[in-house]
């Protein structure tokens, strides 16, 4: 007597799991003539497990790891179609989340902006290439021949996003990030007198950075190549 209880409680698990596998699938295809011929072989795949499992319950587990194991494929499928060109590429490099990415790149914006205008060479050097950080001092090195000092108050991020990543020959990755931010910059002369920005005023900024690592390197920090507004 238990047997057939149970029977029947495998068949209706059957039943629930088939109607909404094929809700999931069908309610997401378009009204066409594929959609009526997926309805018609489903139906039938129906009939046939429940005349099986009419003559041999025991079957059913085996057939609902089946089921899962092909929808599992399809989600698969489905997700490796719907990934943009730049999470294709992100997804080459090894041990990348986009997640620890933008919190690190997101800190070493604020950084490297407060440090560029104090002066701070040690500190950039440690955070942008050799070639971008000859800019920098190029230009810290102008302002201190005419005695302008600057200052930057970082006030916080509107956005930071990934716009475009790739991977070269050469097995170098370039990730290019779009800041949006709010700042407030002053320059100021010798005698402290602000001669460009206004301390009262915070400024919607717009920045676009290149980050650069070898992915043959041992070394897992992305240094800063390239800065754009």
């Amino acid at each position: 007597m238990l047997g057939q209880y149970f029977d029947i409680l495998v068949l209706l698990v059957v039943v629930v799991l088939i109607f909404n596998r094929l809700k999931a699938v069908l309610g997401t295809r378009p009204a066409d003539t594929n959609q009526k011929q997926a309805e018609e072989n489903a139906a039938k795949l129906f009939d046939l497990i429940v005349k099986e499992a009419q003559q041999n319950p025991q079957s059913i587990a085996a057939k609902v790891v089946q089921i899962d194991a092909a929808n599992s494929e399809n989600n698969d499928d489905n997700t490796d179609i719907t990934l943009s060109e730049t999470d294709k590429v992100l997804s080459e490099i090894p041990n990348f989340d986009k997640n620890n990415f933008l919190s690190g790149a997101k800190r070493a914006f604020e950084i490297i902006v407060e440090a560029f205008a104090k002066g701070d060479i040690a500190t950039l050097e440690k955070l942008v290439n050799k070639n971008l950080l000859k800019k920098f001092q190029e230009v810290i090195e102008n302002r201190q021949a005419q005695g302008v000092t600057a200052e930057a108050d970082f006030i916080g991020f509107n956005k930071a996003e990934i716009i475009k990543a790739k991977i070269g020959k050469n097995q170098v990755a370039k990730i290019i990030v779009e800041f949006v931010s709010e700042q407030v910059n002053l320059l100021k002369n010798k005698q402290g007198d602000v001669i460009e920005g206004d301390d009262k005023f915070i400024q919607n900024i717009t920045d676009v950075w290149t980050f650069e690592r070898a992915l043959t390197s041992t070394n897992p920090n992305w240094l800063l190549v390239s800065t754009k507004k």
